[in-house]
């Protein structure tokens, strides 16, 4: 249902039952899949694919060109995954050359005054807090939680269920199953309440706990601390994805904590 007052354009493609409220513009070349519902003063740009169930809260801005001075108009897209919610002033950059696009997964809540910038991917189930801010060629994991005014360096790794707290300043890869606090960003522990929220047992989060033990805790460094992982402990996806995820690392992972 399209409101008077709001203009889209004749070669968006917008399926039939979606809302778009007053005083909305959306542009050429923007697909939008059944279920979504644009709010007013939303500007969605050329390049936007939009999935179904989506909500868009006014003032949000979609596939604006990047904010970087080597884009030369290539022709990049966003894409916006079923479920998810951009709240109020939002912004999201299309990609340039390098990925060719910039991608927030499905049932993702992105909350006001977010930015995510070009050739970011987010996964699944995240949940950015008011002002967080990714810069460019971030890889964000699935169920990843940013509190309020989180901001990540470009080209840094979140992994999968990492929690990052209020107000950090992300400058290194921050591995999966982990709290990451203070300044510097520095381990705190693992995301026992999020992996539990997400069903995974008493014995999986003793492990994931074990693994981190050895690699934070025990005064080695990553090569020592890896070698000893994958001779001590039994192969399991948790494990592997940590050792994949630090031997992956080109930033280097963040440090343990400290106490100074």
């Amino acid at each position: 249902m399209n409101q008077p007052l709001a203009y889209v354009h004749p070669g968006a493609k917008i399926a039939k039952n979606v809302v778009i409220e007053p005083f909305t513009t959306i542009h050429n070349n923007v697909v939008i899949g059944e279920g979504t519902w644009i709010g007013s003063n939303v500007t969605i740009m050329e390049g936007a694919r939009i999935g179904k169930n989506c909500n868009i809260f006014p003032g949000a801005v979609i596939s604006a060109i990047p904010q970087d001075l080597k884009f030369n108009d290539e022709d990049t897209i966003v894409e916006i995954g079923d479920g998810t919610t951009l709240r109020e002033y939002v912004t999201v950059n299309r990609g340039t050359e390098d990925r060719g696009k910039t991608v927030i997964g499905k049932n993702c809540w992105i909350m006001a005054y977010c930015h995510i910038a070009h050739d970011c991917i987010v996964g699944d189930n995240c949940i950015f807090s008011n002002n967080s801010t990714l810069a460019g060629h971030i890889t964000v994991g699935d169920h990843v939680v940013l509190a309020g005014m989180t901001a990540i360096q470009q080209f840094c790794t979140i992994g999968n269920h990492a929690f990052v707290t209020g107000g950090s300043l992300v400058r290194k890869d921050v591995p999966p199953y982990v709290k990451a606090a203070r300044e510097p960003l520095s381990y705190v522990g693992i995301n026992s309440v999020g992996l539990r929220r997400r069903g995974f047992s008493t014995e999986k989060i003793r492990e994931v706990q074990n693994i981190y033990r050895i690699l934070y805790q025990k005064n080695l460094n990553n090569t020592q601390a890896v070698a000893i992982i994958e001779a001590e402990m039994e192969a399991t996806p948790e494990r592997d994805e940590v050792l994949e995820f630090i031997k992956r690392s080109k930033r280097g992972i963040m440090k343990g904590y400290f106490s100074n």
